[in-house]
């Protein structure tokens, strides 16, 4: 009976994970593929890995939406911390109802909504007083801080709420101001939530169709956009290289990571 149980949770382990990465390994193979064709295999090359780094429109699109994804989290974070501090700590004020309503409203309205409205937005701040001239990197990065920070808020706010506040309270008995004590103690105990709101909000701003469809401009078409338009026409091949080269680093990051991880709890 036991090993009857252990065979059924490690078939179901192995088709789960089957589920998961089969498709991953087989995009990965077929980058290699020397044919154009998705659907046979006529040996190994490395032609769409050139082809990949011959392609400025793919390669330029790759660029601005690592600098839009960089900047976003930076800012996302920044703005998600403290509003996550806000909910954590400071209690039922005035308008708190309202706060959280606007706060977790990015969560719950359907991307299209707030793409049209930021759209509509920066129209109107157009008419009125010219600025901004026309839709690009800003108004992407605007509307994916928008998005990311509402993310980044859940993520501290259940970090900082699960914190031991003695260790803030004897700081503030020793005679440190808030905003030492949030700096010198509060900040380094959050500091894994920080990293993974940050790549959280990475990977949403990297991953983003919808919003950057209705906030970009000519010459601002972000990498998703751009294989979103070439995959309508049929997946080609430099498409499979370039998901190889994320996925492998990616990998490295993750890997890296729990590394670090690893060290630090066993010091």
């Amino acid at each position: 009976m036991i090993q009857s149980s252990r065979s059924l949770r490690a078939a179901v382990l192995f088709l789960g994970y089957g589920f998961l990465y089969v498709p991953i390994v087989c995009l990965m193979a077929f980058s290699f593929n020397d044919s154009p064709m998705m659907t046979s295999w006529t040996g190994f090359s490395w032609r769409w890995y050139h082809s990949l780094f011959n392609d400025q429109a793919l390669l330029s699109a790759a660029w601005l939406s690592l600098r839009i994804a960089l900047l976003t989290a930076t800012a996302a974070t920044i703005i998600g911390t403290w509003a996550g501090y806000v909910l954590a700590r400071m209690g039922r004020f005035r308008g708190f109802a309202l706060y959280v309503g606007m706060l977790s409203a990015p969560l719950v309205i359907p991307e299209v909504v707030l793409g049209i409205a930021l759209l509509l937005m920066f129209v109107e701040l157009g008419d009125l007083f010219g600025w901004p001239s026309g839709n690009g990197i800003f108004t992407i990065w605007v509307g994916h801080v928008t998005l990311c920070m509402a993310y980044v808020a859940v993520v501290i706010q259940s970090r900082i709420r699960d914190l031991d506040r003695s260790l803030e309270e004897a700081a503030l008995d020793l005679g440190a101001t808030p905003l030492k004590v949030f700096f010198s103690i509060t900040l380094p105990l959050i500091a894994p939530a920080l990293a993974a709101a940050w790549l959280l909000a990475f990977t949403l701003s990297l991953d983003d169709v919808v919003i950057a469809s209705f906030l970009s401009g000519p010459g601002y078409t972000t990498l998703p956009l751009e294989v979103f338009s070439r995959v309508r026409l049929g997946v080609k091949p430099e498409i499979n290289a370039l998901a190889s080269i994320f996925i492998v680093v990616v990998g490295i990051c993750v890997l890296v990571a729990n590394r670090i991880q690893r060290r630090k709890e066993s010091i």
